[in-house]
């Protein structure tokens, strides 16, 4: 009499490549992607970071404040975003801190900037575009490496005046 297999032969799925997805997460952080997807012989592996402030989200099935209450560090900076003396770049390129390569920058981090004062340049479509103090203060972080592609709104640096600090 002929035995019947316990479990009935089921297709065969891939197994989890490890290695890929451990290369695409380090592709994520050299590159700062957010988001990166390949698909290779039918299968597909997706890695994302979640960007959030806290990188957690409560589940909807969980009370509010069922996390124990964390104490903010005060050394972490404030968002660049939200900073009065923000300097925003003004459009899609390469900023540069210098005006040739190998130049001094034209500012640096505890520099006096005055209004209209050329912080940086930004090459757009073989244009060199300089890109001016939008107010006067001390340079308190400098957001950007020289060369490096921004995009249009990307903080580029941080400019406090007396006024802030109050």
């Amino acid at each position: 009499m002929a035995r019947k297999p316990a479990n009935p032969p089921m297709a065969k799925t891939p197994a989890i490549d490890h290695d890929a997805i451990r290369d695409l997460a380090k592709l994520l952080d050299e590159t700062g992607l957010s988001e990166i997807e390949i698909q290779r012989d039918g299968v597909s592996i997706r890695v994302a970071r979640d960007l959030t402030a806290a990188g957690t989200r409560a589940r909807p099935s969980e009370a509010p404040g069922a996390f124990p209450a964390v104490a903010a560090p005060t050394d972490v900076p404030i968002d660049p975003m939200q900073h009065p003396g923000l300097v925003a770049s003004p459009m899609v390129g390469v900023a540069y801190l210098g005006p040739a390569p190998g130049a001094k920058p034209f500012v640096e981090i505890g520099s006096q900037a005055k209004a209209g004062e050329t912080l940086i340049i930004i090459e757009a479509m073989k244009t060199m575009n300089q890109i001016p103090a939008p107010r006067s203060g001390t340079v308190t972080q400098i957001l950007i490496e020289d060369g490096q592609p921004v995009e249009y709104g990307e903080p580029l640096m941080i400019i406090e005046s007396a006024t802030d600090s109050e």
